[in-house]
């Protein structure tokens, strides 16, 4: 959780940006992670070379190289401990001209972070403003994985708060509601195939770190978490570099993060290949059928973004593989043919877990599409019994644009710090939907149609046209009212027109 100083120099360091020339808030966060990569560049030659002289050992792994580069600049000046000493001028010559270079040549050693450096653009357009953003920074702690994570994400949360740009940002309760729906393991392969800034794969993180810290004690578990555990697809070479530097921040090493058109690539050498998918993929517009992968049309037979992505889902997991993904409320009731077909495809060839109707305005101020959380196991042989119902109808923020929490911070998200009453609950229903899924199988069974929550049978579904939209199963509460009998609301009537006769011979007399 972040001080509300190191949320000052957050804000200062954005203020100083744009009094200095940077308005894009997209800019703003890509100049922020080169110079963030450079910092944790430094960090991890420091690094090495500590452990070199413990060991009185020459350095094994250099990040800079001894020498000079091809322009005469010492590698050692390059390095954010040396270049922060710098004057404004010299710091501006050295990051523009050298720098830069440097980093984008060096998209071949392997790692992801730097593979989306290789077209790194310097753009900070005056020597005083690096100066001034470098000192900002410098002040920043960056010490522990917590505060590092937590730092990016307040910097990509004002992306979001900056306009249209933060259009491709899941509100990050809503991510950990879903990671926490899915409890991913230590032996999961997980991936987001619209990956964005990484929120999911982020959070996924913070989740196995959390709740199995022994995991990074067994060098098996260890190595598979840094390198193989999280996979993410964006076609936005801005994004990639964004999410890779948020996984970087979170303690993830080298994650899989990839330029991919997840829906017009074939994905033969991904298929069945994860054991988790957690995504909120782009759902509007349509492809032609020219662009779409092949192996996706062979599922279903439309140029529905919407849909073709939870046909890739259905591709890239494995048997008993399961997502947690944010769908438009359309896939649930749309009447066309292919619709009706992936819904089928759900219930009937896997399983059908749960449905989560999100409330309209979680998505505000960019969009106020009705959606909801589909969750699903791939099983290729049926399996759905009861799907799980919940009618979520308020998740802890205003449902306005200006999207204000509603409660004090230890009261909001799916595991709030203090537990919320009745009244609390009203204002934020993820804990309850945690608590109501846990008990799918047992009590959840017996609730009726008119609680927030229930199960349906898979016969029910089938019989409405595998229709999946709560409304079609959820039964309204009607309250008994005690109506007078008619004589005595003739009695009343009548007592109130003498009393209005009474009343008018009353003013009429007066007048006279």
């Amino acid at each position: 959780m972040l001080t509300g100083e190191l949320r000052n120099q957050i804000n200062a360091i954005w203020d100083a940006f744009w009094s200095g020339g940077i308005s894009n808030p997209m800019e703003v966060m890509e100049q922020l992670t080169y110079l963030l990569f450079l910092r944790r560049m430094d960090d991890a030659h420091t690094l090495e070379e500590n452990k070199a002289n413990v060991l009185g050992k020459p350095i094994e792994h250099r990040v800079f190289p001894a020498g000079k580069d091809d322009k005469g600049r010492r590698y050692d000046d390059m390095r954010w401990s040396r270049f922060k000493h710098f004057s404004p001028a010299e710091m501006y010559e050295v990051v523009a001209e050298h720098v830069f270079p440097f980093i984008r040549s060096r998209g071949a050693n392997g790692s992801t972070y730097s593979q989306h450096m290789k077209d790194a653009r310097f753009t900070i357009p005056t020597p005083g403003l690096l100066a001034k953003v470098v000192d900002m920074l410098d002040n920043v702690p960056m010490d522990d994985r917590d505060t590092k994570g937590d730092l990016y994400e307040y910097m990509l949360g004002k992306i979001a708060s900056a306009g249209q740009n933060g259009q491709f940002r899941t509100p990050r309760h809503i991510i950990k509601l879903m990671v926490e729906l899915t409890s991913p393991s230590p032996k999961d392969v997980i991936c987001d195939p619209a990956s964005g800034t990484c929120g999911f794969l982020v959070a996924a993180a913070e989740y196995l770190q959390d709740q199995h810290p022994e995991l990074l004690n067994d060098p098996q578990a260890r190595q598979h978490f840094h390198h193989t555990m999280f996979n993410g697809y964006d076609f936005d070479n801005t994004m990639l570099r964004i999410g890779s530097m948020n996984m970087a921040l979170h303690g993830v090493e080298n994650p899989d993060i990839s330029y991919k058109d997840s829906l017009a690539q074939e994905h033969g050498s991904d298929a069945e290949k994860y054991s988790l998918i957690l995504a909120n993929p782009p759902f509007a517009g349509s492809l032609d059928y020219e662009n779409t992968a092949k192996d996706l049309q062979a599922i279903v037979k439309t140029k529905k973004t919407e849909l073709l992505f939870l046909a890739l889902f259905l591709r890239l997991l494995k048997p008993g593989g399961r997502a947690a993904v944010i769908v438009p409320d359309g896939v649930l009731f749309g009447s066309s043919k292919a619709h009706k077909a992936l819904r089928r495809m759900l219930v009937e060839d896997h399983k059908l877990d749960g449905v989560i109707s999100l409330p309209s305005g979680v998505f505000k101020p960019y969009a106020g599409v009705s959606t909801a959380i589909l969750l699903f196991t791939k099983t290729n042989s049926g399996g759905t019994d009861h799907v799980w119902f919940y009618d979520m109808r308020a998740d802890g923020w205003s449902l306005d644009d200006k999207r204000q929490p509603l409660l004090d911070e230890n009261k909001l998200g799916p595991r709030p710090v203090a537990p919320l009453i009745d009244a609390e609950h009203e204002k934020n229903n993820l804990p309850d939907v945690l608590s109501r899924w846990s008990q799918r199988a047992s009590s959840e069974l017996e609730k009726p149609r008119t609680a927030q929550s229930f199960c349906v049978p898979k016969a029910d579904i089938e019989a409405q046209g595998y229709d999946l939209s709560i409304n079609r199963y959820k039964e309204v509460v009607h309250e008994a009212i005690d109506y007078e009998s008619p004589l005595v609301i003739l009695g009343r009537l009548k007592a109130l027109e003498e009393e209005i006769q009474a009343g008018m011979e009353e003013l009429e007399g007066m007048l006279k």
